[in-house]
């Protein structure tokens, strides 16, 4: 299948691309870029992107197709599509379905399934432990060699400290990178809010940011000791913020990522007892939002992921603190990004940037660019055009967004994974 994307702005952060240039894909690759191949606009399906942006595909660290084990909420063939048509070819899945992804054969079932779909690439992240447990190590290299991109342990902090520095020195041996959700369970307790004047005002069980800081010291020290290369899920903290900053500046090699939804919702979106900002980690103060959002301008944050978790409706309609965490974000990705580059008056760029060659550079894979000779994953959208999310508007399964009703800006008009439309 031949297409040809004329008249759009292409902006490729990894090359340094931003000039209008037409994008020639044949087969699956993008051929040429630029200079009309022999085959021009002739027999090819032809997309005028006049006034639109043509980007690489975006690339999820974080989200939950819910398959195996939680399909009443979703499925891989409902999420990769919703996932495509939001502009992600590439996702990464954690490895707390059921059953977890603590064998070869699991992650390889994953990939054949969701591959199979031909829609967005999904990468499975194998699990530090068997089943999640924080006793028995996995066969990493194993899991690596079957198609998984990483290793983690998911939400459920590994609280044996041992255990956690032989998991990173197992690492290391091979070069893997490890993704760690920090966290002290024994601080976070049963805590569904920031502890606050909004947890101490709703009397919601609260979880406070020593939780998050005491479990990143740990897990710093230990990447330290092991020399490590580590990955940072879901910052939510100023002073977490701090401290990827100062690693950094040790020569660490640490990355670390924030979740979309917490560039955007503090505290005060619980005070009408919302379940859908029932998230882990919970939204915290203005200052820890500000923090977070200066740290993806100044770089210290080289990602922004969904986090993206879909439930059904019943596991929100419960009382705030019995229901479950998580959002449905797949659509909002592209327009909250573009908001916080706005407000931070970034370049388009390095807003891209934080959605694409960011996240693929973390991983370490060939995505996240439009260049010749590479699968043409292309994301093609309007900057200012605005719609409302509503329940209509979620492609996901899941429809427990916190912005429901909200007028966002940046609208994604095609999507190409491995050369096919997504978008009819």
């Amino acid at each position: 299948m031949r297409i040809a994307i004329n008249g759009g702005l292409l902006i490729d952060p990894k090359a340094g691309t931003e000039k209008k240039q037409n994008v020639y894909i044949n087969n699956g690759v993008v051929e040429a870029i630029g200079k009309s191949p022999a085959w021009g606009n002739k027999k090819a399906t032809n997309i005028d992107a006049s006034g639109l942006i043509v980007s690489p595909g975006f690339v999820d660290l974080r989200a939950r197709m819910r398959e195996p084990g939680h399909e009443h909420k979703a499925t891989l063939a409902s999420e990769t599509r919703a996932a495509a048509i939001a502009g992600i070819t590439s996702l990464c899945m954690p490895p707390d379905c059921i059953p977890a992804i603590d064998t070869p054969a699991i992650a390889q079932m994953i990939k054949h399934r969701a591959n199979g779909l031909g829609g967005t690439q999904v990468y499975p992240i194998a699990a530090l432990t068997h089943g999640l447990h924080g006793s028995v190590l996995t066969d990493m290299k194993a899991l690596i060699d079957a198609g998984c991109v990483g290793v983690s342990n998911a939400l459920t902090p590994l609280d044996n400290s041992l255990v956690m520095r032989r998991a990173l020195q197992y690492a290391t041996t091979f070069d893997i990178l490890t993704l760690i959700y920090p966290q002290n369970a024994s601080l976070r307790g049963n805590g569904v809010a920031h502890e606050g004047r909004v947890s101490t005002r709703l009397g919601l069980p609260a979880s406070p940011v020593a939780a998050e800081i005491v479990g990143l010291a740990r897990d710093l020290a230990l990447v330290e000791t092991t020399g490590a290369r580590a990955h940072f899920c879901g910052i939510s903290s100023a002073r977490a913020v701090e401290m990827i900053q100062e690693a950094r500046a040790r020569g660490l090699s640490v990355t670390a990522d924030v979740a979309i939804a917490h560039l955007h919702l503090t505290e005060d979106s619980l005070l009408s007892f919302d379940t859908n900002c029932h998230v882990e980690p919970p939204f915290r103060s203005e200052q820890d939002r500000q923090a977070l959002i200066s740290a993806v301008a100044d770089g210290t944050i080289t990602a922004i992921c969904t986090d993206h978790q879909p439930h059904e409706p019943e596991a929100k309609l419960t009382p705030f603190s019995e229901s479950e965490p998580g959002t449905s974000s797949l659509e909002v990705l592209l327009p909250l990004a573009l908001t916080t580059g706005k407000q931070t008056q970034m370049p388009l760029a390095s807003t891209i940037a934080l959605l694409t060659y960011g996240p693929a550079q973390i991983l370490n894979i060939d995505v996240g660019e439009i260049s010749v000779g590479h699968r043409a994953d292309i994301c093609i959208f309007d900057l200012d055009e605005q719609w409302i999310l509503n329940k209509d508007t979620i492609n996901s399964a899941g429809k427990n967004s916190p912005f429901l009703g909200d007028t966002l800006t940046g609208k994604v008009k095609q999507v190409i994974c491995g050369g096919k439309l997504k978008i009819n």
